[in-house]
């Protein structure tokens, strides 16, 4: 039925800048706001048509709490409109997605927008819990010498921070962060050093080639403190190298480890926003959808080894589809790690409704993570966007999305050009 197919008419995102870098004064609501106010202006849709907005964020900022209402608001959304935010850690840009196709098949709603925001340089450092308690005492104490011998209590190790980042790229059941789990697989699967860096640096060759085509989907970000715009991705590198990759040591396992800042995708900056909706809907407004969802699937694993996640999603989809990665013109495999994605094309084949190779050739067209950055609440909804902008430009039909997400789970989709 076309009412229940869910079609991406079109999207936009900000540019994605490494952390600390050019769009580090900006929070993820408003990186999200210039998305949608920017997706508005190339669809001209009427917001008071919008029956919810969606969006991923996984750092979810402490002023903007459901930060998808305050980017509504502060878009121009109708107040009477509803918007949640999701957090599948890294595939929540697929989950807004996929959340908009299950609301239109329970009938709650026909019109969405949807997508991912991430401020990865503002994920905040913490005060231990300890120290938290002493400035609580410290707010409660009346009178000047209550006040003194509350303070007296403070110690120099109390101001020193826990960093927010670090935790939320630890898993609190497994020990181990995501660098740790892709050493794992490194050694199981036998990758080396030099396999690594010979992928990352390829990503960076594909993305630098294809920063005219990628430009298509950047809008501005406005830098008010600066007077200027970001106006494009700020990770691909002209001059990377393998001798400079190189010279790069291990981060997570500095005695016998392989995986370097080089080879792992880059901590980044950036928001995406899609406009969604039935495939009827779309043919009533005069719309030309770029792509249609036709199925899509999410999957466990174990979190020390969550790099593999995405091959228990394909092949759990693969299950609901009959779709395996040989019927994809285009594949988009997150780069979370080098040594994860190497890992999961080495793994492909080895699960019930084998999911047959990943032919390099179709991977990844336009560079990954690696290059252009991974803002995690944000990527999954430009894997969509990427995905679907490359079939437009070779009228290529079948596409195919999918990342490994932290806890150990996996997210894929299944795209088709419209």
């Amino acid at each position: 039925m076309k009412n229940s197919r869910l079609v991406i008419v079109d999207g936009v995102r900000t540019p994605f800048c490494k952390a600390g870098t050019e769009l580090a004064s900006l929070g993820a609501d408003e990186l999200g706001r210039i998305a949608v106010n920017a997706l508005l202006t190339r669809t001209g849709l009427d917001p008071e048509m919008v029956d919810e907005v969606i969006f991923g964020c996984v750092a979810q900022p402490a002023d903007a709490t459901n930060v998808a209402r305050v980017i509504a608001l502060r878009a121009g959304i109708p107040e009477s409109v509803p918007a949640m935010t999701v957090q599948r850690n890294c595939a929540s840009g697929c989950e807004a997605v996929t959340l908009a196709q299950e609301r239109l098949l329970a009938g709650r709603g026909s019109i969405f927008i949807v997508g991912g925001t991430e401020s990865m340089s503002n994920i905040p450092f913490l005060f231990k819990q300890k120290t938290a308690e002493k400035f609580s005492r410290l707010s409660r104490a009346k009178g000047l010498g209550q006040r003194l011998q509350s303070m007296a209590a403070f110690r120099p190790s109390d101001f020193l921070p826990r960093i927010g980042l670090m935790l939320g790229l630890t898993d609190p059941v497994c020990g181990m962060n995501m660098g740790e789990t892709a050493e794992v697989l490194a050694r199981e699967f036998g990758i080396n050093r030099d396999e690594q860096d010979a992928f990352a640096l390829e990503s960076h060759k594909r993305a630098v080639a294809a920063q005219e085509k990628l430009s298509e989907e950047i809008c501005p970000a406005f830098l008010p403190a600066k007077a200027k715009a970001a106006i494009k991705d700020n990770g691909p590198r002209e001059n990377q190298s393998t001798e400079a990759l190189a010279k790069l040591k291990p981060v997570f396992d500095r005695r016998t480890g392989t995986v370097t800042a080089g080879n792992a995708s880059q901590v980044t900056d950036g928001a995406v926003a899609l406009l969604v909706m039935s495939e009827e809907r779309a043919e009533r407004l005069g719309y030309h959808p770029l792509g249609v969802l036709t199925g899509y699937a999410y999957a466990g694993c174990d979190p020390s080894r969550m790099g593999l996640g995405p091959v228990y999603a394909i092949s759990e989809a693969e299950a609901n589809t009959g779709l395996s990665p040989a019927d994809a013109d285009l594949i988009e495999i997150n780069e979370a790690f080098a040594a994860q994605t190497l890992a999961v094309i080495k793994s492909a084949k080895s699960l019930p409704h084998s999911s047959g190779e990943i032919p390099i050739e179709k991977l990844n067209v336009n560079g990954g993570a690696i290059a252009l950055g991974h803002p995690v609440g944000a990527t999954g909804a430009r894997l969509v966007l990427s995905s679907l902008k490359e079939l437009h430009r070779r009228k290529a039909k079948r596409a195919l999305v999918t990342l490994c997400v932290g806890g150990g789970q996996g997210a894929a989709l299944w795209l088709e050009r419209n």
